[in-house]
């Protein structure tokens, strides 16, 4: 049930409830407007927390230490999430070793951050009569990142570019 459903103090309407007291004991059956007074004496709030139940169950409890920590914890949830991007490294078939190097260093960085990587390996002119140049790069990349990354979309060719996707290498949770 979300927050915004949770009925407070006068909106219980139904009686008798199932009173259970700001500790977790068990109070018992009693009457709405009793539950109401008690509630008032220890300055908490009277929260419904199972209304289809019969009858049903209220909690004393204060009602905005409630909310604001359920709202923390989804704060919290949504600070662990992790959103992972696809990062692109384009590439040339005759690329200088020195420029390759370089362009792995950043896709190691990528994968360790928990990105993906896109290669992109794109053909100028009479290149694209080589494809085998393109494939030699792109099995040479990924020989060199095995150690952090797996191939997730192998080498796919589309008119003057050849693609490839790899992935970090996931971690086991234990």
């Amino acid at each position: 049930m979300s927050q915004e459903e949770l009925r407070v103090n006068d909106r219980i309407r139904i009686s008798p409830i199932r009173l259970i007291d700001d500790e977790g004991e068990q109070v018992g059956i009693i009457p709405t407007d009793e539950a109401r007074r008690m509630a008032r004496e220890r300055s908490l709030d009277l929260v419904e927390v199972a209304p289809n139940a019969r009858p049903p169950v209220c909690k004393l409890m204060d009602y905005g230490k409630h909310k604001y920590e359920l709202a923390r914890k989804l704060r919290e949830a949504r600070k662990k999430q992790h959103n992972i991007h696809v990062k692109e490294v384009k590439l040339r078939p005759r690329i200088e070793t020195h420029d390759l190097e370089f362009k792995m260093r950043h896709a190691r960085r990528f994968f360790e951050e928990g990105d993906k990587v896109k290669f992109t390996l794109m053909f100028r002119g009479r290149e694209v009569t080589h494809p085998e140049l393109g494939i030699r790069l792109l099995e040479q990349v990924k020989g060199e990142l095995e150690d952090v990354a797996d191939v997730e979309i192998a080498i796919a060719r589309e008119g003057r570019t050849m693609t490839m996707v790899m992935a970090p290498h996931r971690v086991e949770v234990e």
